[in-house]
């Protein structure tokens, strides 16, 4: 999800003092200073209660062209609408079709994808939530299915915004300015509406990034004042790489395939073709098989340890062709299918654990083959996981390599069919490396202990092993007994974690079960 086609005005200006330059306004709405009889009016989920949402982009409007076309005349979209026709965030009749079609899917909450801050209250942010309200609120009188509403704050706006300043979380405004935005959503979502857990109602927060910094305050800030304009804290669902306390974690990029935090994503594919100035990135739909494959591969987890929320990404973001809502290219194809299988999740239904060439494997192993993956195990290359193919000691061997992230990592995939969602079940690693190179190496994997790593387990340090320098294939062995090998160590099942400067070879990678 990138910067919006028509952009606000952009600035790299870091407040890194307290210089008094926000000056917090009135809430532009009035659902605020909630009394305990107004939040009687929530309908709340159940915190162990199995429920779907979706991010409903609302930045088009077919009438001025904004998010529909460029400036020229282009087509700003790489999928479409069904139809064009009345598609704008200032038509009360089209807030409905969407949440019709999204309560159709049979998801339970719908996230706008919103992008205000103080004092902008002119944009298509503000102005389309009073449209929003009364489509809510005209289908609530009518009898019709409506799904709730939450927040997804896109922090985009730290960074791109009318101040031009990059907003410093660290500081006294920084704060007010966050949470002024957060406010002002709520101020125009009147209770009865909410997507609320257990009476908390959800914020979904895009990535930290686009902050000068961060403080770990900032959370505890946030639950403060909205505790006092709302009469409850909120459920704040952070992206695992903002610092502080949420509620709970979840993942962008689910539209490339499954994620896995404290929340699920998922979605259909991804081609951002139509969006000027970027690299080419492309995840084939497969006709619908990748979305299948993502709900399919999370419903054969256990739904006892199986993530409660799950996030469809996304309901029409169409610049990027994630899309699932009715359309042109696909008709009511994903609709249907998303209802299939959110029929499923609120059925706490597991499906049949896949087949496939390692189902019936006592161990699996990889010498890494022309690309890096054979015997059922794969060594992928990406984020803060870069490695390469090399010769070395007379070996074929995957190399680490530099990233753009600060760590440096080795990850390796599990085939499902030999190892998925495990139950307790000993497993041994066997490794040969390549005795040179950086400092040291360290086992992480993805394990039944909640309190092992973050993300309830999904980064458990195993013993370290020390780089001895003596220029000769050496095997190590790690015997884990509470194994998990769920995909939940960023997309694979274990890691090595390197230290100090140099790389880490790896010729062979063998896991067995143990007897």
């Amino acid at each position: 999800m990138g910067v919006p086609l028509i952009a606000l005005a952009v600035g790299a200006t870091c407040c890194a003092a307290d210089d008094g330059w926000f000056t917090e306004p009135e809430a532009p709405g009035r659902h605020i200073n909630l009394t305990p009889e107004s939040l009687r009016a929530v309908e709340p989920f159940g915190s162990d209660q199995p429920i779907v949402g979706t991010y409903l982009f609302y930045w088009y409007d077919v009438y001025s062209g904004a998010h529909v076309t460029y400036a020229d005349g282009g087509d700003a979209c790489t999928t479409h609408p069904a139809t064009w026709e009345d598609y704008s965030f200032h038509s009360t009749r089209w807030w409905r079709e969407q949440l019709k079609d999204i309560a159709a899917a049979g998801m339970d909450f719908a996230a706008p994808v919103y992008w205000g801050y103080p004092e902008a209250y002119d944009t298509w942010s503000f102005v389309g939530l009073p449209h929003l309200v009364r489509a809510c609120d005209y289908m609530k009188r009518i009898g019709e299915a409506c799904p709730k509403i939450a927040l997804f704050y896109d922090t985009s706006t730290l960074r791109h915004n009318k101040f031009g300043r990059r907003i410093d979380l660290s500081t006294d405004d920084g704060k007010a300015w966050f949470y002024c935005s957060i406010r002002d959503f709520f101020s125009f979502v009147p209770p009865r509406h909410w997507a609320a857990i257990e009476g908390r109602p959800i914020i979904l927060l895009y990535s930290p990034s686009f902050a000068a910094r961060q403080d770990p305050a900032l959370f505890p800030y946030v639950r403060e004042r909205f505790r006092k304009n709302f009469g409850v804290n909120p459920h704040i669902i952070k992206q695992t790489a903002w610092q502080g306390e949420g509620d709970n974690t979840c993942e962008w990029g689910g539209a490339l395939g499954l994620k896995l935090a404290g929340c699920a994503a998922l979605g259909p594919g991804y081609d951002h073709s139509a969006v000027r100035g970027r690299q080419p990135l492309v995840r084939d739909r497969e006709d619908g098989a990748l979305y299948r494959r993502n709900w399919e591969k999370l419903l054969r987890l256990n739904p006892q340890r199986r993530p409660n929320i799950v996030m469809v990404e996304t309901w029409n973001e169409f610049h990027e062709g994630t899309d699932v809502a009715h359309s042109r290219e696909y008709g009511r194809q994903y609709i249907e299918l998303t209802r299939k299988y959110a029929d499923l999740l609120h059925a706490n239904a597991q499906v049949a654990g896949i087949s496939g060439p390692y189902s019936d494997a006592q161990s699996v192993s990889s010498t890494f083959g022309e690309r890096g993956q054979d015997g059922g195990i794969r060594v992928p290359s990406s984020g803060d996981g870069i490695t390469k193919l090399t010769e070395l000691g007379g070996r074929r061997c995957v190399q680490s390599a530099p990233s753009n992230w600060g760590g440096k990592y080795i990850y390796f995939e599990l085939h499902d069919s030999f190892a998925f969602d495990l139950d307790p079940q000993p497993m041994t690693i066997t490794l040969e490396y390549y005795d040179r190179g950086c400092h040291s190496f360290a086992l992480e994997y993805d394990s039944l202990d909640p309190k092992g790593s973050v993300r309830d387990g999904a980064f458990k340090a195993n013993r370290e092993i020390t780089i001895g320098g003596t220029n000769a294939w050496n095997t190590v062995t790690f015997t884990i007994s509470d194994a998990r090998f769920a995909n939940r160590c960023n997309g694979a099942d274990f890691r090595l974690a390197l230290t100090g400067p140099g790389e880490l070879s790896i010729s062979r990678a063998t896991v067995a079960k143990a007897r």
